[in-house]
């Protein structure tokens, strides 16, 4: 049975507050504690990422940014990942304003350090989301966005309703097939709202996994990934163990060998213990 494990957060090891429940954390720590191998991976910025999960010790590299960068939570520094050109974003940032949508751009500048650069925000999902976020000091606003060659892009944010980012989409895939990989999912916590994500193309979750493999020692057979959304393919594709929460898309439930309870009961924490607990009693 597997000692690696690697999950993503929303939907999955979050409950839809964006918490953990004490149960959770308790089992984790002992598991961690243990020897067992664990971590996340996650469209989420590290900044966002630890401040969801900073109940929990972190020992192993994480995979953020939907496998854009992977970053070692013990000594705070920049492990590896794929970024797009500044002058490739700034074309797509150009083919939007076609559709009169502005992304947000997460990007890390000369230093390593984190930046989210917008235009002006208006609309609700872009709102929605800087809301979450109060006193973020990455965020950093400018009259017109026009990148710097200076920042490293990890991943440009279209937030809005389906039939508003649909097109970007199509403008974005013929334009620059196979120069970006792009992910459209439904987002967790803004209602009606979606994301529109594009990146590098090895910047996804199954490079992610291959690589965070390599960091702590393993085949990626040997690992164990649990997911709920569509941006979990590239985990489920590779993994040589794939666990859908009972809340997840149904094409995760499909590619998946079992089937848990939903983020919301603790499901992912119950898993790695009962396989822990199997592995006892043999």
């Amino acid at each position: 049975m597997s000692s690696y494990y690697l999950t993503d957060l929303d939907g999955t090891l979050l409950r839809s507050d964006e918490t953990m429940s004490d149960d959770t954390i308790e089992q984790l720590k002992e598991a961690i504690g243990a020897g067992i191998v664990f971590s996340y991976s996650t469209a989420r910025s590290y900044t966002s990422s630890a401040k969801v999960t900073s109940d929990i010790p972190w020992r192993y590299p994480v995979v953020i940014y939907n496998g854009a960068m992977i970053y070692d939570p013990v000594e705070k520094r920049v492990l590896g990942g794929n970024w797009l050109s500044a002058e490739l974003s700034n074309r797509i940032i150009e083919a939007g304003r076609r559709h009169q949508l502005v992304p947000l751009v997460f990007a890390l500048d000369e230093n390593d350090q984190e930046k989210v650069l917008h235009e002006k925000l208006h609309r609700i999902g872009d709102l929605s989301f800087y809301n979450s976020r109060p006193n973020d000091p990455r965020f950093q606003e400018s009259k017109r966005l026009d990148l710097d060659a200076k920042y490293r892009i990890l991943i440009m944010s279209y937030i809005g309703l389906y039939e508003e980012l649909e097109p970007v989409k199509q403008t974005l895939e013929q334009l620059y097939n196979g120069l970006v990989h792009i992910e459209f999912i439904k987002d967790a916590y803004i209602r009606d709202h979606y994301f529109l994500e594009i990146s590098h193309p090895l910047a996804n979750k199954g490079e992610g996994v291959r690589l965070w493999s390599q960091l702590v020692g393993c085949e990626v057979h040997d690992v164990t990934v649990f997911g709920d959304n569509l941006n979990d393919i590239g985990m489920f594709q590779v993994a040589g163990t794939r666990v859908a929460v009972a809340n997840a898309h149904e094409r995760i439930i499909a590619l998946a060998d079992h089937v848990i309870g939903t983020s919301n009961e603790d499901a992912v924490a119950g898993y790695i213990t009962e396989q822990r607990s199997r592995l006892t009693t043999r």
